[in-house]
């Protein structure tokens, strides 16, 4: 296994694309939730609304394309073409971890996407334990200015730093660290996870350095233990890693206590979104947006055009269950009747 950043980053993508690493063990929960099925919705399907405001920017609808990829040479195209695809559709999109670019700089244009999306909420990424070794303000900004970011997301790993080989495992001290660079940046900044959730207790902590929004991220899609675990040389470490590979919170239920717990925060929804049935049920749980990232790797390899073609697909299955549910916009999805499969109780 080579620890060089770049290559690292190569060997992230080609697992991705080319290993099972999904979570086991755990789902995202929303199979747990049942839209009631409304048979005379009194609305225009062609009518039904999917446009959403947020952060100064007015979106076609709420799928983000999540953080996936930057660092290595390969991962120039994949930007590119995730970004076209989010420039055709309206739609918002975060970039991979920059680390690797603001480490060396030949790597910063693998994330540099402006030319071909101009117009996007774009979310620019670091690892919030940078901060624990040698990152400050100036390195975050570097970070933002190099993809004339909107916004920028801030991310929680500390299961697949522990994994790693020579990940960084000193998380002391990072909440003030944090709130230091809320205070200093001069666009909003989001906290999210990588695929292992965030409880209500950080919730409530992280609320208070004057976040813009969390990204719960939760379990039940891509692990990235199970990441980890195709990367390590050693079976005693290969074993370890898997071994967490069912470890998390799941996506629906870190989204629902969190959004109770800071109930005027934005709360994106990640983690296992493999269907617009499941973003529906996002939303309606209390989700501003809804992310994807491993499901459109692999058409991300081909062409923007397929990337968009799978994103279509979910935004009309959205559109279908809000029709379904008699919701003309976003708004009334949010009031929808959702019921627990288990019991029939409306949440």
């Amino acid at each position: 296994m080579n620890n060089n950043i770049e290559a690292r980053k190569r060997e992230h993508l080609e697992t991705v694309l080319n290993q099972d690493v999904s979570a086991k063990g755990v789902t995202t929960g929303f199979e747990d939730f049942s839209f009631e099925h409304v048979a005379l919705p009194e609305i225009d399907f062609n009518t039904v609304d999917t446009t959403i405001s947020l952060l100064g920017r007015e979106l076609a609808s709420p799928f983000l394309i999540s953080s996936m990829t930057g660092g290595a040479q390969v991962s120039l195209e994949i930007n590119l073409r995730l970004a076209e695809a989010a420039q055709s559709l309206g739609i918002a999109m975060g970039i991979g971890s920059q680390r690797a670019a603001i480490d060396d700089p030949n790597l910063a244009d693998t994330f540099r996407v402006r030319k071909v999306a101009p117009d996007i909420l774009l979310f620019a990424n670091l690892g919030a334990v940078q901060l624990n070794y040698g990152y400050g303000l100036e390195q975050v900004r570097r970070a933002v200015a190099l993809i004339e970011a909107d916004a920028l997301f801030l991310h929680l790993n500390p299961l697949q730093e522990v994994i790693q080989t020579n990940g960084n495992r000193n998380w002391s001290g990072l909440l003030d660290k944090i709130g230091s660079v809320v205070e200093a940046l001069d666009v909003p900044v989001i906290v999210k996870e990588v695929g292992n959730g965030i409880s209500p207790d950080v919730a409530c902590r992280l609320v208070d350095t004057g976040i813009a929004g969390i990204d719960v991220a939760g379990a039940g899609g891509t692990s990235w233990s199970e990441v980890e675990a195709f990367r390590q040389e050693g079976q005693l470490t290969r074993d370890i890693a898997h071994s967490f590979s069912g470890w998390g919170i799941p996506t629906a239920r870190a989204l629902v206590e969190v959004k109770a717990a800071v109930p005027n925060l934005k709360v994106f929804a990640s983690g296992g979104i493999r269907t617009g049935i499941d973003a529906a049920k996002g939303i309606r749980l209390g989700a501003t947006l809804v992310g994807m990232a491993a499901p459109l790797l692999a058409s991300a390899v081909v062409t923007g055009e397929e990337v968009a073609e799978v994103i279509k697909r979910y935004n009309e299955e959205l559109r279908i269950a809000m029709f379904c549910t008699g919701s003309p916009n976003l708004a009334a999805l949010r009031n929808a009747r959702l019921v627990r499969v288990q019991d029939g109780v409306q949440v």
